[in-house]
């Protein structure tokens, strides 16, 4: 049986082991990583994948009488159906303990009621590089576009108590192509704003 309580950077971890026979409770101390989240921009965001904001459009529109079009801002091949999924999670206390990937695919985000904060970490053949992430904030109404195999978890809600997203992926890949791989305790890091 395990437990963890953090406190600013430092975490405390403890644990229950038998010993001889007899129950003893041990804590350690370390102190935990804090990556800061920048504002998503172009340069920084290049490696890992594109965005592009929904709701305040640029470019040159294909337009109507009450209506003006942004055709194909992000655009990404798939093999079968595309899903459009939605998900909420709620407001914590920002402690990447995981991260996942998809070797096949790319996945959309779509920052729906909140601005989000997402973390990824450069493609790394499966073996998880924490001490790589970077950590970005992305205004509500922007899509993020993440190229196959970026190391990511969920989205994190910037202000509200949730933040409600929408995920863009092929159908069943959540089934079928994602890895989610915990990371050893020294590896755990804090998100700030």
């Amino acid at each position: 049986v395990g437990s963890e309580m953090c406190i600013r950077d430092r975490c405390y971890t403890g644990c229950i082991e038998r010993i001889n026979g007899v129950f003893i409770k041990k804590r350690r101390l370390f102190y935990m990583r804090e990556v800061k989240a920048v504002k998503i921009n172009a340069a920084d965001f290049a490696p890992y994948g594109t965005f592009y904001s929904m709701t305040e459009p640029e470019g040159h529109p294909l337009e109507g009488e009450i209506h003006k079009f942004y055709p194909d801002r992000i655009s990404g091949a798939c093999v079968g159906s595309m899903a459009f999924s939605p998900l909420a999670v709620r407001k914590d206390e920002r402690i990447i303990k995981a991260a996942e990937y998809h070797t096949t695919t790319w996945e959309g985000i779509v920052a729906l009621d909140d601005d989000m904060i997402i973390h990824v970490a450069p493609a790394s053949g499966g073996t998880p590089v924490p001490e790589l992430t970077k950590a970005f904030l992305v205004p509500k109404g922007y899509m993020v576009k993440l190229n196959a195999a970026i190391w990511h978890l969920c989205p994190l809600p910037a202000n509200n108590e949730v933040l409600h997203a929408m995920i863009i992926l092929p159908e069943c890949t959540y089934a079928n192509d994602c890895t989610v791989v915990d990371f050893d305790e020294k590896d755990w890091f804090k998100i700030t704003v």
